[in-house]
């Protein structure tokens, strides 16, 4: 599996942006960049623990990262490494025997920056949904308030979300279910990647039904 190492560029939002956060990703012995959107609490995760910043209480992340010392394992490196129907998938790498947990690339983000562990992504993600902007100069985006970034971030946001509109559109075109089952399968795992569990319970109560009836 090829694939490159990245660094983050910076996590930016603009009051245009509907709240949503761009986790910036750039190769670190190159000029591609890689915009992943991502939540609230992600983007807060990574900020503080970059910011050097403790809080009085664990969050999730650092808890996690205790949990896994605690268990006798470190974490080697995270690799982003696919895109399927506009979602992202990353892998958190131990050093132990079975060590490749999956994860969303913000979670193993956030770990990553607890650990100082590298960031990969496979070559074929980075050629599918990465760019290289024009007249870049490598500046991080931490926040700025000036409309030059604010322009910056609304475009890397339009960026990634018409990259996700458009591989799901691909996605639907190459892969017609032909069968009533086959396409609450569909929407069934589509309900699991979005993490929307409510919708997801139903439509595995719909399916086991149809395999019983």
């Amino acid at each position: 599996m090829s694939k490159v190492q990245v660094e983050i560029l910076g996590i930016s939002t603009s009051p245009s942006s509907n709240g949503a956060y761009a986790l910036i990703l750039q190769e670190s012995d190159g000029q591609r960049r890689l915009p992943i959107v991502i939540g609230a609490f992600e983007a807060q995760a990574i900020a503080l623990e970059m910011e050097g910043i403790r809080p009085p209480r664990p969050m999730t992340h650092d808890l996690l990262k205790n949990t896994i010392e605690l268990l006798g394992a470190t974490l080697v490196e995270v690799i982003i490494n696919d895109l399927n129907d506009g979602t992202f998938y990353a892998q958190l790498i131990l050093d132990t025997a079975s060590g490749e947990i999956d994860s969303r690339p913000s979670d193993a983000i956030a770990l990553a920056v607890r650990f100082q562990a590298p960031i990969f992504i496979t070559e074929e993600v980075m050629n599918e949904a990465g760019f290289v902007p024009e007249g870049s100069d490598g500046d991080a985006l931490m926040g700025g308030d000036d409309d030059d970034d604010d322009d910056e971030t609304d475009t890397i946001l339009r960026a990634a979300q018409a990259e996700a509109e458009q591989s799901q559109k691909e996605s639907r075109r190459q892969s017609k279910p032909k069968t009533r089952l086959e396409m609450l399968q569909q929407e069934l795992d589509k309900a699991i990647a979005q993490e929307d569990y409510e919708k997801a319970a139903v439509l595995r109560d719909e399916i086991n039904q149809m395999n019983q009836g």
